[in-house]
């Protein structure tokens, strides 16, 4: 069974850069998807950002052009670079991935992010 397990988020002031890392006691090479989520107080869970095997990744549009997400395939991480924060980025960061066959999903217990001066 696969675990995830996030680190790296803080208090930052807008226009910071923080990032978040993500170790799998699995190997990322065995999911078919890693990725992000976040969820702010009072909102629903929202994606993030995903990076697929073939090394494709995609964004939602609030965070395009500013999130960059990575992944080390021998330390079995997944990171986001996170720059130009903005308040309404604050959130839990919670790391997720997805199995290949049966797409068992796992979840990380997340890592607080606050953006605000």
């Amino acid at each position: 069974q696969g675990q995830l397990a996030e680190s790296g988020g803080g208090l930052v002031q807008p226009g910071d850069s923080l990032r978040l890392s993500c170790a799998s006691s699995e190997s990322i090479s065995s999911y078919s998807g890693v990725g992000w989520y976040r969820q702010a107080p009072g909102k629903q869970r929202e994606w993030v950002a995903h990076i697929r095997p073939n090394g494709m990744s995609d964004y939602t549009d609030s965070v395009k052009g500013r999130f960059t997400i990575s992944r080390d395939i021998r330390a079995s991480t997944v990171s986001l670079q996170m720059y130009s924060l903005k308040p309404e980025d604050t959130a839990v960061y919670y790391c997720w991935a997805k199995t290949a066959g049966w797409g068992v999903e796992y979840w990380g217990q997340g890592t607080q992010v606050t953006v605000s001066s």
